[in-house]
């Protein structure tokens, strides 16, 4: 039932946001805009006890629980993990807004600080690393390990209406589950579809920079064409080959890159950038979370803030379902730190080398303003139009985000086969090559009609939902795993008091042996 509903609906939609764009746009426009004014208090609310849970988890005593159970052990090394949750999370978003998002700042700076000028680069920078760090993660974070819980230590089928059974109870599995299980499966099949289609809108870019083909629609759809054979073809090979090597390649290729710009820049400047910006993050990171702006009415926040909020949210079922699947065998200590803290960093290296190399230009170098209002596709390869070696620098990231491309279809591919599935474990290679081809078809009928800012505009509005449903498996967790504790504390006492009665004998107990002789 999930799996033909949600493919209707999705079918539906596409038709609509194809057949009829510019309406289409217009409805979806109103109430984006709407819910973004009218809740985005909320969004701040939840996201950020999102992060403060994740953070009590980590360093509290139920950070040692493990995913799995006691004897579970990790099927992967702490290298392709990471990698893994790297390139499914958010990678090629970085690649994308990595140089542009600081620059954007910039000129239309945050907290009403002059355009242009030293205090709206700083920032710029604070504000980027906000929106990639710590928040985003600790919402995958959640999700991620309420599905693996539920999944692998309750023998859940991997599903998210799961996650509502320490609410519901059995109706779970019942019709209001099955209308959770079908928004998250739409959810995820539009966000990949728009983000194929704006994917291969830089790539086709980046290809124009390097070796000067067209920029048409003709040369778009080859480019999804492409990836739709590669994506297939890992998803295929399961996890434990094709998407991990991806991954893995993935990480490396974007290391090279970012070593060869650090290197080919102005590279204490950038060092310095780098811990101003994480000092001021720091410093700041509880006024950023709960900042609204009541007496200005400026839109800066809802436009940026809160829709990242909104965005990652309505992306956290299939980031987080994906990380739930790669985790098994993890602490739950382990998980918050390797799902939070080092992705987050990555992030922040990310922002300050390329960012920072933006912003460097833009005050001592040359004025990137026109190629910022010409897209924020463009500003990347115009960056390296300044640095040594710009072609090779162009190809590189051209490689890059064909790779990240990839890895985030082909991770959502079995995402989607597992959400719309009522069985635990690997879905069957049918339904993935259902999927796959459902994304494509999707992304490329939107290329041509121009419908994927509007079907991108609906995917956040659907974050309203699963906003709410986050403060219910963030109760969920915490007495899920707090009687899960309380379960280990008392298996650690019988088993103690087991030993002590077979050691000491079952009429003595641990302690000084009695004296030989007594004088009664």
């Amino acid at each position: 039932m999930v799996f033909r509903i949600s493919f209707l609906l999705i079918v539906l939609l596409a038709a609509a946001a194809g057949l009829a764009p510019a309406r289409f746009a217009a409805v979806v426009d109103g109430m984006l805009a709407g819910m973004l004014a009218n809740t985005g208090w909320l969004y701040l609310l939840v996201v950020f006890a999102t992060l403060l849970f994740m953070l009590y988890l980590a360093f509290g005593s139920l950070g040692e629980l493990r995913i799995g159970g006691e004897d579970a052990e990790p099927q992967f090394a702490v290298g392709s993990w990471l990698a893994m949750l790297f390139a499914a999370g958010m990678g090629i978003g970085l690649v994308f807004w990595g140089a542009a998002e600081p620059l954007s700042h910039y000129f239309k700076p945050p907290e009403g600080l002059e355009p242009a000028s030293m205090p709206a680069a700083r920032a710029a920078m604070r504000y980027a690393f906000f929106h990639w760090g710590l928040h985003p993660w600790a919402i995958y974070a959640l999700v991620g390990l309420a599905m693996a819980w539920f999944q692998y230590n309750r023998r859940g089928r991997g599903q998210l209406s799961d996650l509502l059974q320490p609410v519901l109870g059995r109706h779970h599995r019942g019709w209001a589950g099955r209308c959770v299980d079908i928004a998250a499966v739409v959810a995820t099949a539009i966000g990949v579809a728009t983000t194929l289609g704006f994917g291969a809108l830089q790539i086709t870019a980046g290809l124009r920079t390097v070796f000067g083909t067209p920029t048409g629609t003709g040369m778009q759809l080859v480019v999804i064409g492409a990836a739709f054979v590669l994506y297939m073809a890992s998803s295929l090979s399961g996890v434990d080959r094709g998407i991990k090597w991806l991954s893995s390649a993935n990480l490396a290729l974007a290391g090279l890159l970012l070593l060869a710009v650090l290197a080919l820049g102005p590279t204490a400047f950038l060092f310095d950038l780098f811990t101003n910006a994480l000092g001021g993050y720091l410093d700041r990171l509880v006024g950023m979370s709960l900042r609204m702006s009541p007496f200005s009415g400026s839109a800066w926040v809802s436009e940026w803030t809160i829709f990242y909020w909104a965005w990652w949210i309505s992306w956290a079922p299939f980031v987080g379902t994906f990380i739930a699947r790669v985790s098994y065998g993890r602490t739950i200590r382990e998980f918050v730190v390797g799902t939070v803290l080092a992705p987050s960093l990555l992030g922040f290296a990310w922002f300050a080398v390329f960012g920072g190399m933006a912003l460097w230009q833009q005050l001592f170098v040359v004025d990137l303003q026109p190629v910022l209002e010409s897209g924020y596709e463009n500003v990347l390869f115009a960056l390296f139009q300044q640095l040594p070696g710009s072609t090779a620098l162009s190809a590189v990231a051209v490689a890059l985000l064909a790779l990240f491309f990839v890895t985030s279809a082909d991770s959502a591919v079995l995402v989607l086969a597992s959400m719309s599935s009522d069985q635990a474990g690997d879905p069957p290679p049918l339904r993935r090559v259902a999927w796959g081809v459902a994304i494509a078809v999707v992304a490329a009928a939107l290329l041509l009609a121009g419908g994927l800012d509007a079907l991108q505009g609906l995917v956040t509005i659907s974050a309203l939902p699963f906003a709410l449903l986050l403060v219910l498996v963030i109760l969920a967790m915490h007495r899920t795993l707090a009687h899960a504790r309380e379960v280990r504390r008392r298996r650690t006492q019988a088993l103690r008091h087991a030993l002590e009665h077979w050691v000491y004998g079952p009429h003595r107990t641990r302690g000084p042996a009695p004296p030989p002789y007594s004088s009664e």
